[in-house]
């Protein structure tokens, strides 16, 4: 149905796609071809973690399967705000085309650079993008408009908004690369005591840490699950009983700063309620609860642990997307609570006690593991998701 509509007269364009029959703009359901247009509103937007689930879950639940199946393309035109961001995370579990992937890139950032690959302009490094409302010949007006979007930019803003190329903040902890280089999914090693540990959150509106692991007999913590989300204390409570049965674990860590009977209650209530559900059988016991008295202070608590992974002293057994943005780009200024790291922190200092009893003033941007050896690429975290036994 069309119904006129007085006013001033617009433009209007009409997008086809050659071999398609239906469309999607303005919300108008399609079937083969969808077109994804700066899903994230701004840098806000992006960082928030609530923000980016939503979108990953708006995409993977209602998008895709508004899909014809034999024949439809997706379209994402965006800027890259944030290293987690829809096309980011796309990236991270799709893969490239080049890379055996299934998105093929078109990357335009406003100066050449050769480290994003060859420019699809053809333009050499340092070559500009070309502006609207600039001649396209006229170079050294062009390097002048994009030297003073740069000049009056943070950097954070500049590498987002002009290079497209999302920057950690500035300060994290670790680097995505000593992340990759700690994962192993190949070595053989032996649990010598396996836990879950607790970040409670507060109210529900942060995120709980949950993360379990275990202490191998080579002397490493190794990372094996991560259930963390934004839960109340009944969700994060059920969460870390149901990943303590499924892993064996003998022990349940709680970051005791936070409401310590109310953490223990939380917990045996749940292991209880399971039970009754028939989740958890009755013969069951329940592991041992046992406080981590962390330090004051995210970042004292964090540089500690960041430290045991540059000493390789720390491993994940898998691929925790979430886990390790949160390590790569958490900041102390960011308004989020850090579940995720203080969930992975409370595990090494249960299983290394030792790791808390100091901190680094200024912990460094570590780059690699100390003595760490080349491993074969890793494969995702599922195959140790599942209960441990010898």
């Amino acid at each position: 149905m069309v119904r006129p509509v007085c006013g001033v007269r617009v433009r209007v364009y009409d997008l086809q796609v050659e071999g398609t029959s239906n469309f999607f703009a303005g919300q108008v359901l399609v079937h083969n071809c969808l077109i994804v247009d700066d899903p994230h509103k701004d840098r806000a937007d992006a960082e928030s973690e609530a923000s980016r689930w939503a979108l990953h879950d708006w995409y993977s639940s209602t998008a895709l399967k508004r899909l014809q199946p034999d024949r439809n393309a997706v379209v994402s035109i965006m800027t890259r705000w944030h290293p987690d961001d829809f096309a980011g995370r796309r990236l991270a579990e799709e893969g490239r085309l080049e890379e055996g992937g299934r998105w093929k890139v078109i990357h335009l950032p406003a100066l050449a650079d050769p480290k994003f690959g060859p420019d699809p302009l053809g333009r050499e490094h340092g070559d500009p993008l070309p502006h609207p409302k600039i001649p396209t010949r006229d170079r050294r007006a062009l390097l002048a408009w994009w030297a003073d979007m740069k000049r009056t930019s943070i950097v954070r803003d500049w590498h987002a908004l002009a290079q497209g190329d999302p920057q950690p903040a500035e300060g994290a902890l670790v680097s995505e690369e000593l992340l990759r280089l700690i994962r192993d999914t190949s070595s053989k090693v032996e649990p010598q005591k396996i836990a879950v540990a607790i970040d409670p959150s507060g109210g529900g509106r942060d995120v709980a840490g949950v993360v379990g692991g275990f202490l191998g007999d080579d002397g490493r913590v190794w990372v094996t699950d991560d259930v963390s989300a934004a839960m109340s204390s009944t969700d994060w409570s059920r969460a870390a009983c149901k990943l303590a049965y499924r892993t064996n674990a003998a022990i349940i860590y709680v970051e005791w700063n936070y409401g310590r009977d109310m953490c223990e209650l939380a917990i045996r209530t749940s292991w209880e309620t399971l039970q009754r559900e028939g989740e958890i059988p009755a013969d069951v016991l329940m592991p041992q609860i046992a406080p981590v008295r962390a330090k004051q202070g995210k970042l004292l608590r964090a540089e500690p642990v960041a430290q045991q992974m540059v000493q390789d002293k720390v491993r994940l057994r898998g691929v925790f997307t979430d886990l390790e943005r949160e390590w790569a780009t958490w900041m102390p200024t960011d308004p989020d609570s850090p579940g995720r790291i203080d969930g992975s922190t409370v595990l090494v200092y249960g299983l290394i006690p030792d790791a808390n009893q100091g901190a680094i003033v200024h912990a460094p941007l570590p780059q690699a593991p100390t003595g760490a050896q080349p491993r074969p690429a890793p494969r995702a975290a599922s195959p140790y998701g599942r209960r441990i036994g010898k």
